[in-house]
Protein backbone atom coordinates (compact mmCIF):
# COMPACT_ATOMS: atom_id res chain seq x y z
CA UNK A 1 0.00 0.00 0.00
CA UNK A 2 1.22 3.47 -0.79
CA UNK A 3 1.45 6.15 1.89
CA UNK A 4 -1.57 7.89 0.32
CA UNK A 5 -3.70 4.79 0.89
CA UNK A 6 -2.45 4.47 4.47
CA UNK A 7 -3.26 8.14 5.08
CA UNK A 8 -6.73 7.73 3.58
CA UNK A 9 -7.37 4.90 6.03
CA UNK A 10 -7.25 7.55 8.77
CA UNK A 11 -9.76 9.69 6.85
CA UNK A 12 -11.94 6.60 6.31
CA UNK A 13 -11.87 5.89 10.05
CA UNK A 14 -12.76 9.53 10.78
CA UNK A 15 -15.72 9.34 8.40
CA UNK A 16 -16.84 6.09 10.01
CA UNK A 17 -17.07 7.69 13.45
CA UNK A 18 -20.63 8.20 12.20
CA UNK A 19 -22.08 4.74 11.70
CA UNK A 20 -25.38 4.94 9.83
CA UNK A 21 -25.72 1.21 9.21
CA UNK A 22 -29.23 -0.03 10.01
CA UNK A 23 -29.51 -3.46 8.41
CA UNK A 24 -29.74 -7.03 9.62
CA UNK A 25 -26.92 -9.42 8.79
CA UNK A 26 -27.02 -13.11 9.71
CA UNK A 27 -29.96 -12.45 12.02
CA UNK A 28 -28.31 -9.63 13.94
CA UNK A 29 -29.67 -6.11 13.67
CA UNK A 30 -26.93 -3.53 13.24
CA UNK A 31 -27.61 -0.25 14.95
CA UNK A 32 -25.54 2.76 14.06
CA UNK A 33 -23.84 5.11 16.44
CA UNK A 34 -21.82 8.29 16.55
CA UNK A 35 -18.46 8.32 18.32
CA UNK A 36 -18.28 12.11 18.26
CA UNK A 37 -21.24 13.09 20.41
CA UNK A 38 -19.14 14.84 23.04
CA UNK A 39 -15.86 16.67 23.48
CA UNK A 40 -14.58 13.65 25.41
CA UNK A 41 -15.53 11.33 22.54
CA UNK A 42 -13.67 13.53 20.05
CA UNK A 43 -10.64 13.76 22.32
CA UNK A 44 -10.57 9.98 22.81
CA UNK A 45 -10.75 9.39 19.05
CA UNK A 46 -8.02 11.94 18.28
CA UNK A 47 -5.74 10.51 21.00
CA UNK A 48 -6.34 6.94 19.82
CA UNK A 49 -5.23 7.91 16.32
CA UNK A 50 -2.20 9.93 17.47
CA UNK A 51 -3.58 13.26 16.26
CA UNK A 52 -3.30 15.04 19.62
CA UNK A 53 -1.10 14.45 22.61
CA UNK A 54 -2.44 13.04 25.83
CA UNK A 55 -3.79 15.79 28.04
CA UNK A 56 -4.78 18.05 25.14
CA UNK A 57 -7.78 20.21 25.96
CA UNK A 58 -10.65 20.68 23.53
CA UNK A 59 -13.65 22.94 23.62
CA UNK A 60 -17.13 23.02 22.11
CA UNK A 61 -15.84 24.83 19.01
CA UNK A 62 -13.44 21.93 18.34
CA UNK A 63 -16.31 19.44 18.43
CA UNK A 64 -18.36 21.70 16.16
CA UNK A 65 -15.46 21.92 13.71
CA UNK A 66 -14.93 18.13 13.73
CA UNK A 67 -18.61 17.47 13.06
CA UNK A 68 -18.65 20.06 10.25
CA UNK A 69 -15.53 18.54 8.67
CA UNK A 70 -16.93 15.02 8.87
CA UNK A 71 -20.30 16.13 7.44
CA UNK A 72 -18.59 18.10 4.67
CA UNK A 73 -16.39 15.20 3.66
CA UNK A 74 -19.27 12.72 3.74
CA UNK A 75 -21.31 15.17 1.66
CA UNK A 76 -18.41 15.47 -0.78
CA UNK A 77 -18.36 11.71 -1.23
CA UNK A 78 -22.13 11.62 -1.66
CA UNK A 79 -22.41 14.58 -4.03
CA UNK A 80 -19.60 13.24 -6.20
CA UNK A 81 -22.01 10.61 -7.48
CA UNK A 82 -25.51 11.83 -6.57
CA UNK A 83 -25.50 15.53 -7.46
CA UNK A 84 -26.59 16.27 -11.03
CA UNK A 85 -27.10 20.04 -10.69
CA UNK A 86 -24.10 20.92 -8.51
CA UNK A 87 -26.05 22.35 -5.56
CA UNK A 88 -24.76 19.76 -3.09
CA UNK A 89 -21.20 20.28 -4.31
CA UNK A 90 -21.52 24.03 -3.75
CA UNK A 91 -22.84 23.42 -0.23
CA UNK A 92 -19.99 21.00 0.46
CA UNK A 93 -17.45 23.50 -0.85
CA UNK A 94 -18.81 26.17 1.50
CA UNK A 95 -18.62 23.77 4.45
CA UNK A 96 -15.07 22.73 3.66
CA UNK A 97 -13.99 26.36 3.10
CA UNK A 98 -13.84 26.57 6.90
CA UNK A 99 -10.69 24.47 6.63
CA UNK A 100 -8.33 26.52 4.43
CA UNK A 101 -4.96 25.33 3.19
CA UNK A 102 -1.79 27.33 2.61
CA UNK A 103 1.62 26.53 1.18
CA UNK A 104 4.40 26.48 3.76
CA UNK A 105 8.02 25.32 3.79
CA UNK A 106 8.35 21.63 4.53
CA UNK A 107 10.21 20.38 7.59
CA UNK A 108 13.50 20.10 5.70
CA UNK A 109 13.13 23.58 4.25
CA UNK A 110 13.84 22.30 0.73
CA UNK A 111 10.29 22.57 -0.62
CA UNK A 112 6.71 23.45 0.00
CA UNK A 113 3.81 21.49 1.38
CA UNK A 114 0.10 22.06 1.96
CA UNK A 115 -0.66 23.02 5.53
CA UNK A 116 -4.06 23.36 7.16
CA UNK A 117 -4.59 25.75 10.03
CA UNK A 118 -8.14 25.18 11.20
CA UNK A 119 -7.42 26.03 14.80
CA UNK A 120 -9.02 22.73 15.83
CA UNK A 121 -6.44 20.32 17.29
CA UNK A 122 -6.04 17.11 15.32
CA UNK A 123 -8.20 18.05 12.35
CA UNK A 124 -5.42 19.63 10.28
CA UNK A 125 -3.84 16.24 9.54
CA UNK A 126 -7.17 15.02 8.16
CA UNK A 127 -7.64 18.15 6.01
CA UNK A 128 -4.06 17.90 4.70
CA UNK A 129 -4.50 14.21 3.86
CA UNK A 130 -7.71 14.91 1.96
CA UNK A 131 -6.07 17.76 0.01
CA UNK A 132 -3.04 15.65 -0.88
CA UNK A 133 -5.24 12.72 -1.94
CA UNK A 134 -7.43 14.98 -4.08
CA UNK A 135 -4.30 16.35 -5.76
CA UNK A 136 -2.85 12.85 -6.19
CA UNK A 137 -6.05 11.22 -7.43
CA UNK A 138 -6.57 8.89 -4.48
CA UNK A 139 -9.65 10.71 -3.19
CA UNK A 140 -11.77 9.23 -5.97
CA UNK A 141 -11.20 5.79 -4.41
CA UNK A 142 -12.67 6.79 -1.05
CA UNK A 143 -16.42 6.22 -1.20
CA UNK A 144 -19.58 5.79 0.80
CA UNK A 145 -21.35 2.48 0.36
CA UNK A 146 -24.17 2.80 -2.17
CA UNK A 147 -26.54 0.88 0.08
CA UNK A 148 -28.93 3.40 1.65
CA UNK A 149 -29.05 1.42 4.89
CA UNK A 150 -25.26 1.40 5.20
CA UNK A 151 -23.32 4.46 3.93
CA UNK A 152 -20.08 3.11 5.47
CA UNK A 153 -16.95 4.81 4.13
CA UNK A 154 -14.53 2.47 2.36
CA UNK A 155 -11.45 2.59 0.17
CA UNK A 156 -12.29 1.10 -3.22
CA UNK A 157 -9.62 -1.43 -4.14
CA UNK A 158 -11.35 -2.67 -7.27
CA UNK A 159 -9.22 -2.68 -10.40
CA UNK A 160 -11.28 -0.09 -12.25
CA UNK A 161 -12.22 2.00 -9.21
CA UNK A 162 -15.94 1.53 -9.73
CA UNK A 163 -16.77 -0.35 -6.55
CA UNK A 164 -20.10 0.58 -4.98
CA UNK A 165 -20.34 -1.54 -1.85
CA UNK A 166 -18.30 -1.51 1.33
CA UNK A 167 -18.52 -5.30 1.24
CA UNK A 168 -19.70 -7.46 -1.60
CA UNK A 169 -20.54 -10.20 0.92
CA UNK A 170 -22.86 -7.97 2.92
CA UNK A 171 -24.15 -4.86 1.15
CA UNK A 172 -23.46 -5.90 -2.42
CA UNK A 173 -25.11 -9.27 -1.97
CA UNK A 174 -28.15 -7.83 -0.17
CA UNK A 175 -28.72 -5.18 -2.84
CA UNK A 176 -28.19 -7.50 -5.77
CA UNK A 177 -30.57 -10.04 -4.21
CA UNK A 178 -33.21 -7.32 -3.75
CA UNK A 179 -32.82 -6.20 -7.36
CA UNK A 180 -33.08 -9.80 -8.58
CA UNK A 181 -36.25 -10.35 -6.56
CA UNK A 182 -37.80 -7.13 -7.90
CA UNK A 183 -37.04 -8.16 -11.48
CA UNK A 184 -38.53 -11.62 -10.98
CA UNK A 185 -41.56 -10.66 -8.90
CA UNK A 186 -44.91 -11.87 -10.24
Amino acid sequence: MSDGVVDLVLVEQFLNTLDERSFSWHGERHTGNDELTSIQGLLAWLEEHGLVSSGQELGPSDLTAALALRAGLRDALTSATDDADGTDRAKTARTLARFPLVLAPDAGGSGLRLVADSGAPGLDAIVETVAASVAGGGWSRLKLCASPDCRWAFYDTSRNGRGRWCSMDACGNRNKTRAYRRRHAD
